[in-house]
């Protein structure tokens, strides 16, 4: 799985990411808004906010719609506003993890490591059902299930995908399911259950003992799991042919019987 190096923003490019960073607070603050009311916060023209807009539109961020007007409506275009979607609110700040944790540590008081483990297979037992049934039309080969299993953990947001490892003749190709987005990471530092949990039903899914190479949570740029092709086939060894004793040449003899 390839990795897109991160460079460092232009100067003008920096400064426009925190102007509309901007303007997705104003939008999450103050929706539905329009655009004149942003640019007059920040004292921009109107213009440059809808630019901003445009993007947060096309981003998925931003729901653009006609604005409600008491009094009729004059010539022109019909004014817009602007409300904020639940991927903006993503770029606030979350206290769920904390949340979580917190729990975490008192179901560990309560109930020791077997309730967090416990909790963690509970805790996948939903998507796994899911992944499960739609696993179901792909058929055995492991191969096969981990790649559409990339495809479904990624609409869940685990951003996977599967990659090729080796390639032998004698053999079929050997893949790793690569994660590179893991929901849980902070809490799952402190609580690898979720971690173990989860390979466990990689396992089941994939109908194979899988291996888990690295783990977000355990300092891996990506959760990556092993997943092993059949075995070589096995040919049946052949006794080299032995030469055969050379045929002796007839001897040749006289008309009276003599050599």
């Amino acid at each position: 799985m390839s990795h897109r190096v991160s460079t460092p923003l232009h100067p003008a490019a920096e400064e426009d990411s925190g102007t509309r960073a901007r303007v997705r607070e104003l939008v999450i603050e103050l929706g539905p808004v329009q655009a004149s009311s942003i640019a007059e916060r920040l004292d921009l023209t109107p213009a440059a906010v809808r630019r901003h807009l445009t993007a947060l539109v096309d981003a998925g961020e931003v729901c653009e719609r006609a604005a409600v007007r008491a009094a009729p409506r004059g010539r022109g275009r019909p004014p817009r506003e602007y409300v904020a979607t639940g991927r903006a609110q993503q770029h606030l700040p979350d206290d769920s993890s904390l949340v979580a944790r917190q729990a975490l540590r008192a179901l560990a008081r309560s109930a020791g490591p077997a309730g967090v483990q416990e909790f963690a297979r509970e805790w996948l037992r939903e998507p796994e059902e899911r992944y499960a049934a739609a696993l179901a039309p792909v058929g055995e080969s492991p191969q096969a299930r981990a790649t559409a299993l990339a495809d479904l953990l990624s609409r869940d947001g685990y951003a996977a995908s599967v990659r090729t490892v080796s390639l032998v003749p004698e053999r079929a190709a050997v893949v790793q399911l690569c994660q590179g987005h893991c929901p849980v990471r902070e809490i799952a530092q402190e609580f690898p259950q979720l971690c173990e949990a989860e390979t466990q039903m990689l396992q089941r899914l994939l109908g194979v003992h899988v291996q888990r190479l690295a783990t977000i949570a355990g300092g891996g740029h990506a959760c990556t799991t092993h997943i092993p092709g059949p075995p070589p086939e096995i040919r049946p060894q052949t006794q080299p042919r032995r030469p055969s004793p050379a045929t002796p040449e007839p001897i040749q003899t006289n008309e009276e019987g003599l050599a």
